[in-house]
């Protein structure tokens, strides 16, 4: 720098603007200088020292002065001096200054007024405190969020799932949860950031369907002061800002419009975003998991998914079987509903065993969402007895226009069970429109679906 700039400084007018007192004196302890903020802190006005020396004045305005110490030893020298006017106690600190011949030409004083500085300790105290409690509350609605409902299985088709699931927890690879909706996608979500390095750091949850298409790529990825009418002036973070460090989940992915796959793909390639209106990349640190109940394969082959978007996200995919293929858990879930719904009633009751299996022989097109509404339901309405029966679990299906799913009460046990299959078959093909896709989710072969389909016609028309 200029030296210049140095020589046009005037030292005095930049003291006078300091928010210390500050004190100084000759190599002889004559005091040369103070300032306005010395005279508040102190009391003392320049007239009543300046040009005096320090050991004049030493018990009569003042206690402590730490002057006498710097010339002594050379070196800075803390203590607490008091000023005997006010009766008050100040932290001074005295430094030397040398001259080119190494001898002590100059001591500068700093004073600092105790109450001023007992108020900002009370103050960081009370940020500190109050820092504290909000990081307990973000740790408590963390917690709160990934939690959720708890995990029942039963079946060796989630234990697999389950498997797999504590296996890439422990890393940062992208996964792709797929299954129809009420299986319980979002609970393996839960899973996999309980069991991560990720855990207690944030975890945001997004439903790219239930938000509006001109509004998702805002919540998405923020924006920008002035990047659209109504933004806010300083600009807004999204939803993986929010994320960063931690998980985001991205619920419904295949609902999420064309024009935002691009971006989505460079955040996934590059960890990195632009906010709307924004020009400089914002760097990202977390792991993304996307769920959905629609094939995104044949959606990308349909020209309604981005192919290499869809090649990104199943880096490791996590397949749920719907509840029809997991008959072991039905019994176990509807049990652990009955129990929580109870508690939140104030009901006594229990399902009986034909109750159970009835249950568990419904087809369950809503998955276990339609078993926990259908189990809170019975409870809410039933007005007798403590039990849940056959007849309840039968009652409460038909009353909701669902098909119970069981076998008629009369016939031969190969008639009964012939009937209950036959009317599975069916439900499955009104629900999945063509008797191709109901033979792949019953898992049977399409010509075998369409045999036990005739059999069935014939044998109504028989009146077997």
């Amino acid at each position: 720098m200029d030296s210049r700039i140095y020589q046009e400084l005037d030292f005095q007018e930049v003291c006078q603007h300091l928010y210390d007192g500050i004190h100084i004196t000759d190599g002889e302890g004559r005091i040369l200088f103070i300032n306005n903020a010395y005279t508040r802190t102190t009391g003392i006005q320049p007239e009543q020292i300046l040009g005096r020396q320090v050991s004049e004045i030493e018990g009569l305005l003042y206690q402590g002065s730490v002057t006498g110490q710097v010339l002594k030893t050379k070196k800075r020298v803390n203590s607490v001096a008091t000023i005997l006017g006010l009766n008050k106690e100040v932290l001074v600190t005295g430094t030397p200054v040398f001259d080119s011949s190494g001898n002590v030409k100059l001591v500068v004083t700093n004073t600092r007024d105790f109450p001023e500085l007992k108020r900002l300790e009370q103050q960081l105290h009370a940020l500190t405190e109050e820092q504290r409690r909000a990081n307990e509350e973000l740790a408590f609605l963390r917690r709160r969020q990934a939690e959720g409902k708890e995990l029942i299985y039963r079946s060796k088709a989630m234990e697999s799932v389950m498997q797999l699931v504590r296996t890439v927890a422990q890393t940062d690879v992208t996964v792709l949860i797929t299954g129809e909706s009420g299986t319980g996608k979002e609970l393996i979500a839960n899973e996999l950031y309980q069991n991560s390095q990720r855990r207690g750091k944030p975890f945001i949850k997004v439903n790219c369907a239930a938000i509006p298409a001109e509004l998702l790529e805002s919540e998405l990825f923020g924006y920008e002061e002035g990047a659209f009418t109504g933004a806010r002036r300083s600009g807004r973070a999204g939803m993986f800002e929010l994320a960063n460090t931690g998980v985001i989940l991205l619920d419904e992915i295949g609902d999420m419009p064309l024009s935002l796959q691009t971006k989505l793909l460079r955040v996934l390639q590059q960890r990195e975003l632009l906010r709307v209106g924004g020009t400089r990349p914002v760097k990202l640190d977390l792991q993304v998991i996307a769920a959905t109940n629609r094939n995104l394969r044949e959606e990308a082959r349909q020209g309604r998914f981005r192919e290499d978007l869809y090649y990104r996200l199943n880096v490791v995919p996590i397949e749920l079987k719907p509840l029809r293929e997991r008959g072991a858990d039905i019994p176990l879930l509807a049990e652990r509903f009955c129990q929580s719904f109870c508690k939140k009633y104030g009901r006594d009751m229990t399902i009986t065993p034909d109750g159970l299996e009835v249950l568990t022989r419904y087809p369950w097109p809503g998955n276990i969402r339609e078993l926990e509404n259908l189990i809170e339901r019975i409870i809410v309405t039933t007005t007798s007895g403590s039990a849940i029966t056959r007849g309840g679990v039968l009652a409460a299906l038909n009353a909701s226009g669902q098909t119970s799913g069981a076998a008629p009460a009369t016939g031969t046990l190969k008639q009964r069970v012939s009937a209950y299959e036959q009317e599975i078959i069916v439900q499955t093909v009104e629900r999945e429109g063509s008797i191709r896709r109901a033979a792949q989710v019953l898992g049977v072969d399409h010509s075998t679906l369409v045999k036990k389909l005739r059999r069935g016609e014939q044998a109504a028309q028989n009146g077997e």
